[in-house]
């Protein structure tokens, strides 16, 4: 088998994509650390569970964080409690690249493409329309978000060689699902905690998410179908032909078409039969969540069995496919380096994230800017409430991209406020999961969405000159249906 039919997919950053998204993540840091400078340092009391108690805010005496510590913070991150999820995030880059490029240069990525692009070519929208409701499906029940970018790279190959372009392939995998996790219905971390916080019935309402996850289903589908419809028209119109343009030589060439070889067709049979053990793996852990016997501790850490999972499943599928392919275990192991010597540059940006929520946790502002908001929503009507929660969440998202520590934040302070305005519980919850999940890829400061754009060679300035009617498109969306749920009394 020649190496071009082997490689269609091949990792590559874009230098110049780095230098940006590099810049845009300093400027971030910088603009946390100016904060820590300009806002009174503020704290409200916490009760022994760690939850805010509504009405004790008050200014903090010391002196503010020194400015220096924004140089330090990539380094100071691992001397703290956010040390895990640095390393966490690291070692998933690393068993991404090196895993991706094994299943390229195996020509496992070309096997699979080979047989999609035959089987769907005279569906292809057909095809389009299901993978988006799959990926949406998954996460909106399950919670899938961060392993939903193992899937960017092959999403993007396939859109390519159906004709149309990498955007249109990032669009039903990483969009499809961060717009999932947005209209959630069982997702256990924008519902399950939102709704315990708020001492609901874990899922209840679920008649009316089903109807956001149909409207927010409807608008993806139209976005995707129509930007695909274009490019296939005329390639010329995608935001990345030249970019594909390599991609693209190659299935021309034939190093997509006929790469079907037994050997081929098993090592791809083994890796999607791993990968497919992911959502059932997110099914276990949301069961075994809900297990009252199980310790509270136990519980919180099985929210994470999702990522664990595709970490693994992926790894062993994809190295163990190589294998099967015909690579030697020598050979394995040096195209494994060369994919994590690849994807290392996004290691920095990765470490500039997480510095951005450690100097505004450290720099005790945040809950200043929390009561802030909370005087902002008192007084108004029970929409513009809503919107004003809606758009807290949203600013937030910027510095702290975990939903569930926005949910411990802010629910406490959220729930007098809806009482106190006649805003029901539900519909608080509602807001809270559409301002968390439509930004979940919005920001530069989104370690997902980095490592996506990266991975189809896409600059951030594309990606959101393709997306912003989408994104303005679904904040509308979200404010028609908080309106409704305010008539409706929500509830």
């Amino acid at each position: 088998m020649e190496e071009e039919n082997k490689s269609v997919g091949s990792l590559h950053f874009s230098k110049k994509t780095l230098i940006f998204i590099g810049a845009v993540l300093a400027g971030a840091l910088f603009l946390a650390g100016l904060l820590t400078q300009v806002i009174p340092r503020g704290a409200y009391d916490t009760d022994a569970a760690g939850n805010i108690i509504n009405g004790t805010y008050h200014l903090l005496d010391g002196q503010k964080m020194p400015f220096w510590r924004v140089f330090t913070a990539p380094i100071e991150i691992f001397t703290s409690g956010e040390a895990a999820a640095g390393i966490g995030i690291i070692a998933f880059i690393v068993l991404i690249g090196g895993t991706f490029l094994v299943l390229d240069k195996a020509g496992v990525i070309a096997c699979i493409l080979s047989v999609i692009t035959k089987r769907f070519a005279a569906k292809k929208y057909t095809l389009l329309a299901l993978v988006t409701l799959l990926f949406m499906a998954l996460s909106s029940v399950a919670g899938i978000l961060e392993e939903s970018v193992t899937i960017v790279p092959l999403a993007a190959a396939t859109a390519v060689a159906l004709g149309w372009d990498s955007l249109t392939g990032l669009g039903f995998s990483l969009v499809a699902v961060a717009m999932g996790y947005s209209a959630a219905t069982f997702n256990p971390f924008n519902v399950g905690i939102v709704q315990t916080l708020a001492g609901l019935p874990m899922f209840s309402g679920l008649l009316y998410r089903l109807v956001v996850f149909a409207v927010f289903y409807g608008i993806v589908l139209a976005f995707l179908t129509l930007y695909a419809k274009k490019v296939e028209k005329n390639p010329r119109k995608s935001l990345c032909y030249a970019s594909d343009e390599e991609l693209r030589e190659k299935i021309r060439s034939g190093g997509v078409a006929g790469i079907e070889s037994l050997k081929l067709r098993r090592a791809a049979k083994v890796f999607c039969l791993c990968v497919a053990g992911v959502p059932a793996a997110a099914v276990v852990g949301l069961g075994l969540q809900q297990i009252t016997a199980i310790p509270e501790g136990i519980r919180s850490v099985l929210g994470y069995l999702p990522t664990l999972a595709m970490a693994v499943l992926f790894t062993v599928g994809g190295l163990r496919a190589g294998r099967i392919a015909g690579l030697t275990a020598k050979e394995v192991a040096l195209v494994f380096w060369q994919g994590v010597k690849t994807i290392a540059p996004t290691i920095p940006l990765m470490l500039l994230v997480l510095s951005v929520t450690y100097i505004i946790k450290h720099g005790m502002i945040l809950d200043t800017l929390l009561h802030a908001a909370y005087g902002l929503a008192e007084g108004t009507t029970a929409f513009a409430a809503l919107l004003i929660i809606l758009a807290v969440v949203v600013v937030l998202e910027f510095f702290i991209g975990s939903g569930s520590a926005k949910a411990f934040l802010l629910m406490p302070l959220l729930l007098p406020l809806a009482d106190l305005l006649g805003i029901t519980r539900q519909s608080v919850a509602l807001a809270f999961s559409l301002g968390d999940g439509i930004c979940n890829i919005l920001y530069p400061t989104s370690g997902i969405m980095i490592i996506a754009i990266g991975l189809i060679n896409v600059s951030y300035g594309k990606f959101l000159r393709w997306s912003w009617k989408l994104f303005l498109a679904l904040f509308a969306t979200a404010a028609l249906l908080l309106w409704v749920a305010v008539r409706i009394g929500y509830n």
